[in-house]
């Protein structure tokens, strides 16, 4: 019984030492999400806005993207880095994805994003990924809004940039997929299933019509889904905590020549969203474990969206 007592003793002066001197904690800061929305070539201000919190050293956990949202969080995710972005960026046009062909399903196939994103992308499985992303696309015969969180990227991709009546729908598993902008313009909800305890939402708000008639088909098709983004806003706004809008009005849909301009925008309205953001790692909880050197992003497993076989 003396032994044990003497054990015990020196458990707790043991305990006590440490209490005075202090255990060393590290700070546990939310899960952070960014859910990035659609626009084709105005989609080139996501890489600002992810250029920014970049440098301000915000620990973006999460992606999630909708159209040319996917198109820029698969590359981010998958390892290039910014710079890499911007020179890909400025060094895309609308050929870079698009072919034009004659089809009743649409003007242009984008089967040439097969090459773009296989000589672009870092690794070529969600599984793969250095940040968790899930890309969302929609179910043309059903109006279901799918997310993709595994297996190929490619073709996922591919589905969430059909943007309707400008290119063909893509066949994934017996069914035929357009533009997740139908169904997630801005993806906040899927950021939410992911995990993600803060989400920053990048939204490319603007018009495409110039007043008056269309000028074209794209104003017509655009303007529609510019109509509808409005109508969707209170949903995808309701998962979100922070709301990003770059000033992309006076661009066109397939501006990518002026890439450095929308990189810019993108930047311009991140710097002014930073205040809010910087207030989720103000006060983090403390986490009890010891200590220790962050490492690497440790990728999580979200859960797979399950899409009927044929």
């Amino acid at each position: 019984m003396k032994s044990l007592g003497k054990i015990i003793r020196s458990v707790q002066a043991f305990g006590r030492e440490l209490s005075r001197k202090g255990v060393a904690v590290e700070p546990r800061f939310p899960t952070i999400g960014v859910a990035l929305g659609g626009g084709f070539a105005r989609g080139m201000a996501h890489i600002g806005v992810l250029k920014i919190l970049e440098e301000e050293g915000i620990p973006v956990r999460l992606v999630a993207g909708t159209s040319v949202g996917a198109l820029i969080g698969a590359s981010y995710c998958s390892g290039l880095s910014l710079e890499d972005l911007e020179k890909v960026a400025h060094s895309c046009r609308f050929t870079t994805f698009a072919r034009w062909t004659v089809s009743r399903y649409g003007l242009a196939s984008n089967d040439r994003m097969v090459s773009f994103l296989t000589h672009t992308l870092k690794v070529k499985t969600f599984e793969e990924l250095r940040i968790p992303l899930g890309v969302t696309a929609t179910d043309f015969n059903s109006g279901e809004g799918i997310v993709f969180h595994s297996g190929s990227i490619i073709d996922p991709v591919r589905a969430s940039c059909a943007y309707p009546g400008m290119f063909l729908p893509i066949e994934i598993r017996g069914r035929y997929l357009v533009d997740g902008m139908l169904s997630h313009p801005v993806p906040t909800r899927p950021l939410r299933d992911m995990g993600a305890e803060r989400v920053l939402a990048v939204h490319l708000k603007g018009t495409w019509a110039k007043g008056g008639a269309p000028r074209h088909f794209f104003d017509v098709i655009g303007q529609s889904f510019a109509i509808a983004q409005d109508a969707m806003a209170s949903v995808w706004r309701s998962a979100a905590d922070v709301v990003v809008e770059p000033d992309v009005a006076g661009f066109a849909y397939d501006d990518f020549k002026r890439a450095g301009e929308l990189i810019k925008a993108g930047e311009f309205a991140m710097r002014q969203a930073m205040p809010q953001v910087r207030k989720w790692l103000e006060a983090p909880a403390e986490a009890a474990v010891p200590a220790r050197v962050p490492s690497k992003i440790r990728r999580t497993a979200p859960r797979p969206v399950p899409m009927p076989a044929d």
